[in-house]
């Protein structure tokens, strides 16, 4: 069973700027809670028990937040705030252990997720880029569907979702015999990134996230430098489809691109009409403004 995911929280989040100047960029609120959260709770409700952060020096507050404050604790108890003290006390179950590793040098998602390896030992794991934020109203969310197709198949899964043809060339796509239906995974080829509009090998774009054998870290260590002279993931999964399958998961939710700006907007606006204390005023408002 996965049980270990690792979330690169290292980036500089350049295009969240100014914003991301001071405040790491997982740590904007999506309504009124920090948009890592969502992702940290995506895993645990897929059954991951540990989580490992692959963070910066910039990024303290990431590491604080999943902590303990007892100061804070103290103070809303003895003003009987019991209500926001079961809050922040409650953020995740007392079984979910959360350790970070620090990427030292910005050199790329791979090397990110490669340096988690002593922390991942010999087992498969997880990896969920933070950027995005995955809603799925199922009682079994995409990621343990995943986990579910790898433990049954033992082959490597990469989460995509369908883009519009016309949008192609700003994504990762797979190539793939066929489209899978939502909510299974077929065996693909490779990656292409970026491809010009009407050379796609498909429509799916790679979202972000996946379960990995643990035999990839072997992979990432002999992985040269890429795009953008970065060690990159795609390429270290390509080595890993020579030996062996790799698979495109199509997922069911729907997903929030938090890294951009306008990819944010929409979470919070999704997210704040679901809100069960604020949704209902939150869709008065809307009405109010007449857009």
């Amino acid at each position: 069973m996965i049980k270990k995911a690792i979330l690169p929280v290292a980036g500089l989040g350049t295009r969240f700027l100014p914003a991301s100047k001071s405040i790491p960029k997982e740590m904007v609120t999506v309504v009124d809670r920090p948009a890592i959260e969502y992702v940290v709770k995506e895993a645990v409700a897929a059954g991951i028990e540990q989580i490992i952060l692959v963070t910066h020096a910039s990024k303290a507050s990431i590491e604080n937040y999943f902590d303990r404050n007892f100061e804070l604790e103290t103070t809303l108890e003895s003003k009987k705030k019991f209500d926001l003290l079961k809050e922040i006390t409650e953020i995740l179950p007392s079984h979910i252990s959360v350790v970070s590793v620090r990427q030292p040098q910005p050199l790329g998602l791979g090397h990110a997720v490669l340096c988690a390896k002593d922390i991942v030992g010999d087992d498969a794991f997880a990896v969920l880029l933070p950027d995005v934020l995955v809603k799925d109203a199922s009682e079994e969310n995409d990621l343990a569907r995943m986990i579910h197709r790898f433990e049954a198949s033992n082959a490597a899964q990469i989460m995509v979702e369908a883009v519009p043809d016309h949008l192609v060339d700003q994504y990762g796509i797979v190539d793939v015999e066929a489209s899978p239906v939502e909510g299974e995974s077929i065996v693909m080829q490779g990656i292409v990134e970026k491809p010009a509009v009407g050379t796609a090998p498909s429509n799916l774009s790679v979202v972000g996230r996946y379960i990995l054998p643990a035999k990839i870290m072997q992979l990432l260590e002999k992985t040269p430098r890429g795009a953008g002279n970065e060690i990159q993931l795609t390429d270290a999964i390509a080595m890993l489809q020579h030996a062996e399958a790799v698979e495109a998961y199509r997922m069911k939710g729907q997903t929030f691109d938090c890294g951009s700006k306008i990819g944010y907007l929409k979470a919070v606006l999704h997210y704040g009409l679901e809100h069960p204390k604020l949704g209902v005023a939150f869709k008065d408002l809307i009405k109010e403004l007449n857009i």
